[in-house]
Formats: structure tokens, sequence, C-alpha cells
């Protein structure tokens, strides 16, 4: 069975990098880039994973944790937390909120799969234990109504922009030079 995976985040970079590395690796991706959105998405798709950043607007990927690990309904799904690798928040919260994994950003495809793969198993073998619990035909989820728990945007800090801008560009430089060079050899044809 091919695991589903919602990645809501609002950065399209981040959705462009997680989206090709998991169907590049065969699961079936979702995008959301606001807080609200992930839940017609829940209804709709009914993800096995959710990755959720931590700072997403009008719902925090920390609220969305809480939120799906206390639904029933939604038991089987399990929860990455994500956070850029100098976006200061809270791990203990997220722990607390029931996050099964938390990511740094920028993605690297050999981490995000060593995560998501036994996340993704554990929860289609779960889900199929506890089918006969919970009908997924019911009405379809309505919006929580969640207080903000302390999840503020942190302070911007040029420096600090500066050095995980740095670290990105690092991270990621392999891929962009072998995709320029596959784009300029078929532009060359060869």
């Amino acid at each position: 069975m091919i695991a589903r995976v919602l990645l809501a985040d609002d950065s399209p970079h981040a959705q462009r990098i997680g989206a090709r590395i998991l169907r590049e690796e065969g699961f079936d991706v979702e995008l959301a880039a606001d807080g609200l959105d992930v839940f017609p998405v829940l209804d709709r798709f009914s993800p096995d994973v959710v990755i959720a950043d931590v700072f997403l607007p009008n719902r925090s990927g920390i609220e969305i944790c809480h939120w799906i690990k206390t639904n029933p309904r939604h038991q089987a799904i399990r929860v990455i937390l994500t956070a850029g690798i100098l976006e200061p928040f809270n791990e203990a919260m997220a722990r607390d909120a029931g996050c099964d994994a938390i990511i740094k950003k920028p993605f690297e495809a050999s981490e995000v799969l060593a995560t998501i793969r036994p996340l993704a198993e554990a929860a289609q073998f779960s889900r199929g234990l506890f089918a006969a619990d919970v009908d997924t035909q019911t009405t379809p989820i309505s919006l929580p109504r969640l207080s903000r728990q302390g999840v503020a945007k942190p302070e911007v800090d040029p420096e600090r922009i500066r050095a995980a801008v740095t670290l990105a560009l690092e991270a990621s430089m392999p891929a962009i030079i072998k995709e320029v060079t596959e784009r300029v050899l078929i532009a060359l044809g060869h």
C-alpha cells in the first residue's frame, strides 16, 4: 500500500524539496501552506504521516499535532514536526503534544526518509488494527478550537538568517549543481 503524507509548510521552497524527496520514493503527497488548510486535507486525504512546520500561520504545527493525537478518528496518524535549524522552539512542548519525530530544515533526503518510513509503516499497521473502531465515513471533521500554546514567531536576527541561508545553500548545492547540469545537457541535446 502506498503511504500517504501531508506536508504542511508555508515555505514554497520547503514544500518543493519535501514533496520531491517523498514522491521520488513513491509516497503519495498532499501539500498545505496554512494551519487551517490541514484539517480539510486530513478529512479528504487521510494521511499516514503529517509533516508540519511548527510556525505555520493560523494553527501551529504543535496545535495541529495535539489535535490529531487527541482525535480518535486520526489516532493512527504519525506526526513529524519541523522547524528551521536556527528557529528556536520548545521541543519538550512538541513532545508533550504527541509528536513522533522532529526534523530540522533544510530537509536532508536521507534523514527525512529514515524518519518517515518506519512511521508510515506503523501508521498503516495501526490503521488496520483500529479500522473497526473508527468509522472513516462519519461526518467530516470540524475545525478545532485550539488556543495558542506559546508558539510565537521568533524575532528576526539578520545574523541568524544569514547563517541559516548559508547552511541551506551548502546543503542544497550538490542537488542544485546536479539539476543545472542535467538541464544544460538536455538543452544541448545530450
